[in-house]
Order: structure tokens, then C-alpha cells, then sequence
């Protein structure tokens, strides 16, 4: 650990030498064309270095890094022992853990205020939207509205289905849209959210319906991805296209193999020993 920590340091090191030039030094920076690989590649190092330790830049001294960054580049002694530098580092690496500590206990209370407000709002939702024409609410809580009924075969949980979708929030938001791809989305029925489950198997080959999925049968607090947040219920344009049939099993061609070349051989045999006995008459 000790060794990681040191390396971060030295990456912080590297990425505030880099910004803490002079004037002259900057100019010239702003000449680099980055027009060949040896100086992309160093480019894309500073990035990646910048961006991963950014969150400790608080933490530290500026010009301590740029000292021990030069010292250490330039092959002089450093100015500290190792004994002191493990000491110094186990410190930091414990005081960087609480920062993290403190930072995780943060979010979790922002999430759950987001979830808390995203949960009253779809409550909310749900009951208006209720009581609207057209609309069924089943024993979960999940509510559809049939856009246009099928005739076809309806799946089972264990089936994987071909869907058209649209997702959205409360307010409008799209998230998701195979529309927009241009491309049916293929996935087991089991294999989606809770509201997607229990609204598949309900569905005929042909329905087009319009979900409305509480947050605890769609992501629940977690939320999903920058666009999906805690708490939030969603709202689906389905349109179930096709149950996929399971493929055919395939033939064991060694099976096959082994017996047809078994009676051949006992053939073979038989026809062999038979000569045999009668040369020896």
C-alpha cells in the first residue's frame, strides 16, 4: 500500500510540476502540437494522472511534491529517510481513508434525501395516474395501459423475448430508446427488472403497452447509471415483438460415429476369423 500511495503522490507530483510553470514554460506548452506518438502518449499519461488525483490535491503540498519530484528525478539523495517516509505515508494513507470514509457517508445521505423526494413524487404520480381511463394497476403496484392488443403467444418467465422499448422519467426525460438504435432488444424475461418480469408475462406477441414501474420494481434506491436516480419510477413504451424459440439441439456426431464403425468392426472381424479357420483346413 505503502508502495501505491507513493506512486499516487508522485503522479500528483508529476501533473502540479506540469501546471505550475512559469510564464515562458507555458508558452511553450501552448505551442505543443502533440503531433507525434511519443508526445501523445505522454499527454494522455498527465491526463489520466490528473484525473485520478485530483481528489487528494487538497491534501498536499504543492511545492514539497515539486521538490521531491525533482530530487528524485534527478537521481539526489532524498531529503528524508525511508523509515520517515513510510511513517510519514502510513499517515497520510490513514487520513486518506477517513477523507473517503467521510466522502461514502456523504453521498449515502444525499442518495437517500434524492431517493426520499424521487419516492414522494412517483407515489404521487402513480395515485393521479391511477385513476385515469384505460389504466390496470396490479397487486405490486405495477400499472400499464394497452396501446394496442396482440393475439400472439405469451411468455413465460423462463422464455427470452424480442422487445421494441422506450424509457422515460416522469418529467419527459428519455434514458434509454431501441428505437433509436434501430434495433429490437433481445433478453430473457427473468432477466430485467421486476416490472419488466411481471409485464412481459401478462403481454401477448404483438401488445404494445405503456408501463408505469415503481421505483421498488424498477432500480430502487440505487438508481442506475447518470441518468436513472435513486428512488425514481419509470415509465415504459413496450411493444413485444417475438418469443424466441429455443435452438434445436445438435446431433452427437460421435455417437453417430461410434455406432456405425462398432458393427463394421465386429464385421471385419468375423470375416477375418473366418478365413482364418478355413485356411487352416
Amino acid at each position: 500500500m505503502f508502495k501505491k500511495t507513493t506512486a499516487a503522490i508522485a503522479c500528483v507530483g508529476l501533473t502540479v510540476l506540469l501546471s505550475a510553470c512559469n510564464e515562458k514554460t507555458a508558452a511553450k506548452e501552448e505551442t505543443l502540437k502533440l503531433d507525434n506518438q511519443t508526445d501523445k502518449a505522454s499527454y494522455s499519461i498527465g491526463v489520466q494522472m490528473g484525473s485520478q488525483m485530483s481528489k487528494i490535491k487538497d491534501m498536499v503540498n504543492k511545492d514539497a511534491i515539486i521538490m521531491g519530484f525533482k530530487d528524485s528525478l534527478s537521481g539526489k539523495d532524498p531529503q528524508l529517510t525511508p523509515e520517515d517516509m513510510r511513517t510519514t505515508m502510513q499517515t497520510f494513507q490513514t487520513a486518506m481513508m477517513e477523507m473517503q470514509k467521510v466522502e461514502m457517508e456523504k453521498k449515502k445521505v444525499e442518495n437517500e434525501a434524492k431517493a426520499a423526494l424521487n419516492k414522494t413524487e412517483g407515489e404521487k404520480f402513480l395515485t393521479e395516474n391511477k385513476a385515469k381511463t384505460g389504466i390496470t394497476t396490479t397487486d405490486s403496484g405495477l400499472q400499464y395501459k394497452v396501446i394496442t392488443a396482440g393475439t400472439g403467444a405469451t411468455p413465460k418467465a423462463t422464455d427470452t423475448v424480442v422487445t421494441h422499448y422506450k424509457g422515460t422519467l416522469i418529467d419527459g426525460t428519455e434514458f434509454d430508446s431501441s428505437y433509436k438504435r434501430d434495433a429490437p432488444a433481445t433478453f430473457p424475461v427473468n432477466g430485467v427488472i421486476k416490472g419488466w418480469t411481471e409485464a412481459l408475462q401478462l403481454m401477448k406477441v404483438g401488445d404494445k403497452w405503456q408501463l408505469f414501474i415503481p421505483s421498488e420494481l424498477a432500480y430502487g434506491d440505487r438508481g442506475a447509471g447518470k441518468d436513472i436516480g435513486p428512488g425514481q419510477m419509470l415509465i415504459f413504451d413496450i411493444e413485444l415483438l417475438e418469443i424466441k424459440q429455443p435452438a434445436a439441439a445438435k446431433p452427437n456426431a460421435n455417437a453417430d460415429a461410434k455406432t456405425t464403425a462398432k458393427p463394421n468392426a465386429n464385421a471385419d472381424a468375423k470375416t477375418t476369423a473366418k478365413a482364418e479357420g478355413n485356411a487352416s483346413k
